[in-house]
């Protein structure tokens, strides 16, 4: 009871009191102030660090191709090995130098094997136009693809083509990107990756004489028709 009432007494004593305590050397204002400051500044990191919210979401998810090219006409094309496979199966390989190399021939390439336009389209026309090609003195005339040998093997089959038309391929990238034409696909839900921009060229002796390059995939310049009109 005595415990109670002088607890209770000393409470009232600091209630009433009306001066206030000045505070502990520790304490005082300017080291509170100081102490403030750091304390900010020390956090500043940590808020810099924390991820940007971003603004809209959907900017993830853009359909919009992302394409290159570095070759142009008058560059000698770089070496590369192609692969295909032979009749019984084997994979067989050409570099680009044997398939230009003091001849004419024809180069295109297309975003993938039996996809819509390539299959309907773009390779069909340069197997029907094969025999005025070479009345023009093409000599070979080859379709390159980010695709794997098995694959382009099946394709060919799918299109009943024979001779007509090399179907190699460039599974690895290594001519699209020594070519500069990548065509970064990754955000289609298709599952496409990163393959060869649509392109057609005409190469005399390992030289670039004509280059018609597509924008992405489209199929608006690089025809076997487009060609023959140039030759």
């Amino acid at each position: 009871m005595a415990a109670a009432t002088t607890t209770a007494f000393t409470l009232t004593k600091l209630l009433s009191s009306s001066t206030p305590k000045p505070l502990s050397p520790l304490l005082s204002s300017k080291s509170l102030s100081s102490f403030s400051s750091s304390f900010a500044i020390s956090q500043l990191p940590l808020k810099l660090h924390l991820p940007r919210r971003l603004s809209n979401p959907l900017l993830r998810f853009s359909t919009t191709p992302k394409v290159s090219a570095t070759i142009s006409v008058g560059d000698k094309l770089p070496n590369a090995t192609l692969s295909y496979l032979d009749s019984s199966n084997d994979v067989q390989t050409v570099s680009i130098s044997d398939l230009t190399a003091n001849k004419k021939a024809i180069l295109f390439a297309v975003p993938g094997a039996f996809t819509p336009t390539c299959s309907q389209k773009h390779l069909p026309g340069f197997v029907e136009k094969a025999g005025e090609f070479k009345s023009k003195g093409v000599d070979t005339i080859a379709c390159i693809s980010v695709n794997d040998a098995f694959v382009m093997k099946a394709w060919k089959e799918n299109l009943n083509i024979n001779d007509e038309v090399l179907l190699l391929s460039d599974g690895n990238e290594v001519f699209t990107k020594a070519i500069g034409c990548e065509l970064d696909l990754t955000d289609k839900p298709v599952g496409l990756g990163v393959r060869s921009r649509r392109y057609a060229m005409l190469v005399e002796d390992g030289v670039v004489k004509v280059l018609n390059l597509e924008d992405g995939g489209a199929f608006n310049v690089s025809s076997a028709e487009d060609l023959l009109k140039v030759l």
